[in-house]
């Protein structure tokens, strides 16, 4: 197994995991929309992808976007996406990913990272404490969506 950062080369067959990952979020399938959302991340550096890499095959994939904390004043990261392929699961590529996220996290000085995921998602939730995250009980998180 190998964590690196994903190319614009890669693009092809991570749209094919990203739409996966968000048919799992029950949004539409749409591959080009999707090859062309994570390639415009790539090429404008506006996110930090890093893949999960078997032999030649892209096994799962992390994408990171970069926040700031202002009470911290410090970088603090956003892992936004996490996606595994169903036949790579249970073999530790979450937990390498996430381990990489710690290592971008001391390479930029950032405070941590955060993340958000369904109260449903048993196996990500249980997957987040195993990795020493710790469930967030004193904020409240809210959104406004258009």
């Amino acid at each position: 197994m190998e964590i690196r950062q994903a190319t614009p080369d890669d693009v092809p067959y991570l749209a094919l995991l990203f739409n996966r990952y968000r048919v799992f979020y029950g949004k539409p399938p749409d591959i080009g929309a999707a090859a062309q959302f994570l390639n415009d991340r790539l090429v404008r550096h506006e996110s930090e992808i890093f893949v999960a890499v078997e032999g030649d095959t892209i096994a799962g994939f992390m994408q990171l976007y970069p926040l700031f904390s202002s009470t911290r004043m410090k970088r603090l990261w956003l892992l936004n996406d996490l996606f595994v392929s169903e036949e790579y699961r249970g073999q530790g590529f979450s937990k390498a990913l996430i381990e990489r996220a710690k290592e971008l996290c001391r390479q930029t000085g950032a405070c941590g990272f955060t993340l958000e995921t369904g109260k449903d998602n048993k196996i990500g939730n249980q997957l987040y404490q195993q990795v020493g995250m710790r469930l967030s009980e004193g904020y409240n998180a809210y959104g406004w969506w258009v």
